[in-house]
């Protein structure tokens, strides 16, 4: 079991480090969503549902609402919770379907990088970059390393990158990380105004 510091909380760590949904959904929810709040919903949601460990089969078996309810806090799981609960909710529906409920089958049995993108990539919420942080953040820090993980990765996938939550082993990475972006975010924002 990984030692995450992601979440910058113990608890919502070590949900994330010994529950693959949790990983799972910590990474759908880190889209317009401050990082570490993103990867501490699924502690907020295991304790509104009262449970140590996430199933991806109760929560597709859920009552809409009550789920969205769920995420809506206070505090709010997620910055738009009625959508992302719906997203969740869809998540699991087909971890159900094809998986087993296992978030952990997305990866255990992945032949290669290739394969395990690309199942990634069949998520509901999770796009091509979406898709290579993850791969990204299995190989470095849960041990998921299939031949060309880091290739199917991309830049993410580099060794001493701090790019992505793939990077985050603590506050100081995470601080590097945010800068990161930041400058990403200013060079996109100057090319687009020079072109």
């Amino acid at each position: 079991m990984p030692t995450l510091h992601i979440a910058q909380d113990a608890a919502a760590d070590d949900l994330l480090g010994r529950d693959p949904l949790a990983l799972l959904l910590g990474m759908l929810f880190d889209q317009q969503f401050p990082m570490e709040r993103a990867f501490a919903g699924p502690r907020l949601l295991a304790d509104r549902m009262g449970v140590d460990v996430l199933s991806a089969a109760a929560i597709a078996d859920a009552d809409p609402e009550h789920l969205a309810r769920l995420f809506q806090g206070p505090p709010a799981v997620h910055r738009y919770p009625g959508s992302m609960a719906a997203r969740t909710q869809a998540v699991c529906r087909l971890l159900v379907e094809r998986h087993d409920g296992r978030a952990d089958a997305l990866w255990s049995d992945a032949p290669d990088g290739a394969t395990l993108l690309r199942r990634i990539g069949e998520l509901p919420g999770f796009g091509a970059q979406k898709a290579r942080i993850l791969v990204a953040l299995l190989g470095k820090q849960y041990g998921v390393t299939p031949p060309g993980w880091r290739e199917a990765a991309g830049g993410y996938g580099e060794e001493g990158s701090r790019r992505s939550v793939a990077d985050v082993t603590g506050p100081e990475s995470l601080a590097e990380v945010r800068a990161a972006k930041q400058e990403a975010k200013k060079a996109a924002r100057a090319a687009a105004a020079s072109g």
